[in-house]
């Protein structure tokens, strides 16, 4: 009777803390459609430049803001699990400046497939391949989770060294282009990026629904087998969803980090470790604090706007110092 009280609690704490997620996010949005130079509120304005600004730039913006949060919070998520690593997070371990190397190599060295969807396939299979290397070394034995934290920072340098060689031979376009996705902003997205919504949507629907087989999975492989659980299968399947989303992100606005880390660390540490609920609210969370960075990022400065990986980055450093410090 007492362990079903408890179960209840916690299932009414998780569904109080989801309405007022949904409760900001809503109000995180009518932010970020009525803050600029000109504010106004959304869908009122009676001006032809106000519905211009709103639709042409801000409702874009809006939803490109919704989409990466979510799925870079969402593939923190999942990745913690997957590596057993509590620090683990798209941009942390790597991912992200995997899915940026694909980008600079596809721009530099095969500039005929430079196109939107070229780049965005350059994108998943950097990340892919960035996120390969991580699990499988993970599931070695003798990796233990805070050497594969310092393979992972590794790789990002590795990643972030050779972009940089990429702007030293960059003519001015190109140094451009990579300058807004190593910086991360939302400043250039517009409906025709947003095609990759019909990607990132299944996606990110399909990770909110393995909540109870990420919970069997916390349990050991050993005991999630006996359970009937095929992990090597859905290790792959995670893998596949998580680069498609980091790849996406990276696509449409460069590398934004810490989102994945700060979100679904905190939900856990504020909420409990159940994935049923833990990764749909962290879809949730993410998109609200990616809104709410690019609306401080534009508002920051006068006439100028920062980028939203900048906003997200100092929240998120002396954050991720904190979590290290904790675990010492």
């Amino acid at each position: 009777m007492q362990l079903n009280l408890l179960v209840q609690r916690r299932e009414r704490r998780w569904h109080i803390a989801n309405i007022i997620a949904l409760a900001f996010l809503v109000l995180s949005a009518l932010l970020s459609l009525s803050a600029g130079e000109i504010w106004f509120f959304p869908f009122f304005g009676d001006s032809p430049l106000q519905q211009q600004l709103l639709v042409e730039l801000r409702l874009p913006r809006m939803i490109a803001a919704i989409l990466i949060g979510a799925s870079l919070a969402v593939s923190g998520g999942v990745l913690q699990v997957l590596l057993g690593n509590p620090l683990a997070e798209p941009g942390v371990l790597g991912i992200s400046g995997g899915a940026s190397l694909a980008l600079v190599i596809v721009m530099f060295l095969f500039p005929a497939l430079a196109s939107p969807y070229g780049l965005m396939a350059a994108a998943l299979i950097g990340a892919l391949a960035f996120t390969a290397i991580l699990v499988f070394l993970a599931r070695k034995r003798t990796m233990s989770t805070a050497r594969l934290l310092l393979i992972g920072v590794a790789l990002g340098i590795l990643s972030g060294a050779m972009v940089t060689w990429a702007f030293y031979f960059s003519s001015d376009l190109n140094l451009r282009q990579l300058m807004y996705w190593l910086m991360g902003s939302l400043s250039g997205v517009h409906w025709p990026q947003l095609s990759l919504a019909f990607i990132v949507t299944p996606a990110l629907i399909w990770l909110c629904f393995q909540g109870k087989k990420l919970d069997l999975m916390m349990l050991g492989e050993t005991q999630a087998r006996q359970l009937g659980l095929d992990t090597q299968a859905l290790r792959w399947q995670l893998i596949l969803m998580i680069s498609v989303l980091v790849g996406a992100s990276v696509a449409m606005s460069g590398v934004i980090g810490f989102v994945g880390l700060v979100v679904p660390h905190f939900l856990r540490l504020w909420l409990g470790t159940d994935n049923r609920y833990l990764i749909p609210l962290s879809a949730i969370a993410g998109a609200v604090l990616l809104l709410l960075a690019d609306t401080i990022g534009r508002l920051a400065i006068d006439a100028a706007e920062l980028p939203v990986g900048a906003v997200t980055t100092t929240i998120g450093a002396p954050l991720f110092i904190w979590m290290l410090m904790r675990r010492v």
